[in-house]
Parts: structure tokens; C-alpha cells; sequence
């Protein structure tokens, strides 16, 4: 059929009428670009060039779609009045590129997102594309038909039923289509959700994650009874489940249930520093089965949230998202206290890693054997730096006491040790 359909090509060409289907080609190619122009403007690609794991971009793929489909309205306007071998030879061709494209866009807009792009991933694309290639190749070549004849023909017995391969086929495919199609629109509802500043971010989380569980359910349900299986036999699937749930499923189902409230009741976010059990850091992401809690020693543990829901918690972060420390002073009794606390304070907040919300204090704790002894009170928003910050506290602390002559209090029997 292949070398058929080359020659009919160029037969084409012996004809003017052919200038025709170029115009076409030509027209229809230039009508793409200003279309492939327009989204690339008006939906531009975030990647860089070195961004493997980044999906083509939405007017690449449209690109191909639309010059598919004006090559093939071209196609009929034609078709009533000379041959149409050029277009039907090329349109094949651009529509596999398109659809290959369109895939590997989708598949990648919903699993590659967050984390770089694994080799499992590129291998199921290119089995896609080579699967996408084979097809073209079958039509080309006449095979097609005969493939398809002995897919309808075909059957495998289960039990007493006889189902052709036809319809395994078929149901793949309808259930690969809607999920992907739930998938993708849950991915886009979930970067909706979470540029709504309005709403609280675990519930703009525990919206996105409850919106994708029931688009795949939709999903699903649909795909089934485009295939024709009968809804109601999975009822006796739900009584099995809930058995289950009930015997030996009980604890994920109960993770799973803690997730969801946790993030709708707000108890906890995301940075929020917290103590639970005998772990201890900050919640890096709160997955409706666990929870990533990072330790200060740069550790993550995997915590279930079952442990959140029953175990009492430690939230530092509930309230105010920084801690406070404090380092302390002794300064003789001859040193202006009214003069020097303001000193401290301002020294204090100029450290870099002290929150700008809260002020630094300075306390007068108790009139010591030696001297006035002080407190500085300081807010740390990053606690995995906390002793850094605190150190800088106390050099800027030490540098003010060097340039106002201002002399630390220390036991009388030192005294002439050090001078």
C-alpha cells in the first residue's frame, strides 16, 4: 500500500491540480504558526533548555493538532474534485506526531510535577511513541486491516464467557483515556486551589487531594459502563472491601481518615516546627497516609498520621512560626542600665536570621552577687540555624560592650588573674 500510495503521490505531481494540496500544506502550516505564536504568548513554558523532565509546551502540541485538522478539512474540500494522495499520505504522518505529543504533554503535566523525571517514566513514553509509530507503519503498508480482523476474531475464554481482544483493548483504553483525563484535571484544580491565598493552605491541600479521589472515582465508574460491565456487581466488590477494611485494612484506612482531618482542621502546616512522640523537626508535606516530618539533623521520617491523630503534639509554629531563645549577660553595678538596654535591643535586631515581626527584649532578671544580671530574648523563624543566630547574638552583643567600655561582671577572686 506504502509503495502504492507513492506512486499515486507521484502521479500527483505529473498534474497542476496538485498545487492545490501544497497551497494547502503551506496555508494550513502558516495558519498553525500563528496559532503556535498566540498560545506560546499567551500560555509561555516554564522550563529551561536543560529541564528534561518539563512537558513540550501547550502550543507545540497544538501546533500539530490544528495543522492535522485544516490538512484534513483541506482534504475534503479537495476530495470532490481531483486526487488528494499528497494530503493523504501526509495527514497520517502529522497526526501520530500530534497525538504522540498530546501523550507525552498530558503524562507528564500529571506525574512529573514536583520530582524529576525517572527512567520507568521515559521508558513507558517511548513504548507509547514506538507503539504510536507501529501503527502508522501498519496502515501504511495494508496490514492494519488484517491486525484489527484478528483482534475482533480472537477470543479468550474466562470461566463460561468468551471476550474477544477487541474489547480488552477497548476497555484499556476507555479506563487509560478517563483517568488520565481525571488525573489531568485534578493536577489543574490543584494549582488553582493553591493560588487562592484566602483559604488556608491544608485546606486548600485536603480540597486538591479530596477532588482528585473523586474524579478517579468518576473516572473509573465511567470507563466501566462505557465497557458495558454491569455497576451493580460492585456492590458485591464494596461488601468484600468493607470486610477488609474491617479485618486487615484498618490501620491505612485509618491514616488515611487522620490526613484528611488534619488537613482540614488546620492543626498543623506546612515549615510548622512540632514534637510527636520521639520525632522531632519540621512538616516538609502532609500526604493523606503520612506525614514528612525533617528532623534538625536533616533526617526525614515518614510518620503516619494516625500518630498525629492519637499521640499529643508538640506545635511550636501554631501559634507564632518562631521560637524564642535567649542568651544571657552580666554587667557590674557602676554600668547605666537605662542607656544600655536599648543598645542591646537594637544591636540584637540587626542580626540577620531575627525575625523582623517581633522586637528583641532585654530583661533584667535579678541583681546578681557581681553585677545586674540580663536576659536578651530573640525570635528565630529557622531553627536548624538557631545556634548560628545565637552566636552572631552574642559577638554583636560583645562588640557593644567593647566600644562603649562597658565591663562584664565577673567573681571578685578573678580579678587580678585577669588584670
Amino acid at each position: 500500500m506504502l509503495i502504492n500510495l507513492l506512486s499515486e503521490v507521484w502521479s500527483d505531481f505529473q498534474e497542476s491540480k496538485v498545487w492545490w494540496q501544497v497551497a494547502v500544506i503551506l496555508v494550513s502550516a502558516l495558519f498553525s504558526y500563528f496559532v503556535y505564536r498566540f498560545l506560546a504568548y499567551r500560555f509561555p513554558a516554564k522550563r529551561s533548555a536543560t529541564d528534561l523532565g518539563a512537558p513540550p509546551s501547550f502550543a507545540g502540541v497544538m501546533f500539530l493538532a490544528v495543522w492535522c485538522a485544516f490538512l484534513y478539512s483541506g482534504m475534503l474540500l479537495l476530495s470532490e474534485s481531483q486526487h488528494v494522495y499528497l494530503l493523504s499520505l501526509l495527514i497520517p504522518i502529522v497526526g501520530s506526531l500530534a497525538f504522540v505529543r498530546l501523550g507525552i504533554y498530558l503524562s507528564r503535566r500529571i506525574f512529573v510535577r514536583t520530582h524529576p523525571i525517572g527512567g520507568l517514566h521515559l521508558f513507558i513514553e517511548r513504548v507509547f511513541a514506538w507503539g504510536i509509530a507501529l501503527i502508522v507503519i501498519l496502515y501504511f503498508t495494508g496490514w492494519l486491516q488484517d491486525v484489527l480482523t484478528f483482534v475482533q476474531q480472537t477470543e479468550i475464554s474466562i470461566g463460561r464467557n468468551k471476550i474477544s481482544i477487541e474489547d480488552i483493548l477497548q476497555a484499556l483504553i476507555s479506563i487509560v483515556m478517563t483517568v488520565m483525563l481525571a488525573l489531568f484535571t485534578s493536577a489543574a484544580l490543584e494549582r488553582r486551589l493553591l493560588k487562592v491565598e484566602s483559604l488556608h493552605f491544608s485546606l486548600r491541600i485536603a480540597l486538591s487531594r479530596l477532588g482528585r479521589s473523586l474524579l478517579i472515582i468518576c473516572a473509573v465508574l465511567i470507563s466501566l459502563n462505557l465497557v458495558g460491565i454491569d455497576l451493580t456487581v460492585l456492590s458485591i466488590f464494596s461488601g468484600a472491601l468493607g470486610v477488609g477494611l474491617g479485618i486487615g485494612l484498618q490501620k491505612i484506612a485509618s491514616n488515611y481518615v487522620a490526613g484528611l482531618i488534619i488537613l482540614l482542621d488546620r492543626s498543623l502546616s506546612i515549615n510548622d516546627l512540632i514534637t510527636v512522640d520521639k520525632y522531632s523537626g519540621r512538616v516538609r508535606r502532609i500526604n493523606t497516609r503520612y506525614t514528612i516530618l525533617k528532623g534538625l539533623d536533616g533526617i526525614e521520617s515518614i510518620i503516619p498520621n494516625e500518630l498525629l491523630i492519637s499521640s499529643p503534639v508538640h506545635n511550636f509554629s501554631l501559634a507564632d512560626k518562631g521560637i524564642w531563645v535567649s542568651t544571657s549577660l552580666n554587667v557590674v553595678y557602676e554600668t547605666d542600665i537605662e542607656s544600655l538596654l536599648p543598645m542591646l535591643i537594637e544591636e540584637a535586631s540587626k542580626v540577620e536570621g531575627v525575625s523582623a515581626q517581633s522586637l528583641p527584649s532585654v530583661n533584667l532578671v535579678k541583681f546578681g552577687t557581681y553585677g545586674f544580671e540580663l536576659t536578651i530574648n530573640v525570635l528565630i523563624i529557622n531553627l536548624p540555624d538557631k545556634a548560628k543566630i545565637l552566636s552572631e547574638v552574642n559577638r554583636a552583643v560583645w562588640k557593644l560592650l567593647q566600644q562603649k567600655g562597658i565591663k562584664v561582671a565577673y567573681p571578685k577572686v578573678l580579678e587580678h588573674v585577669l588584670n
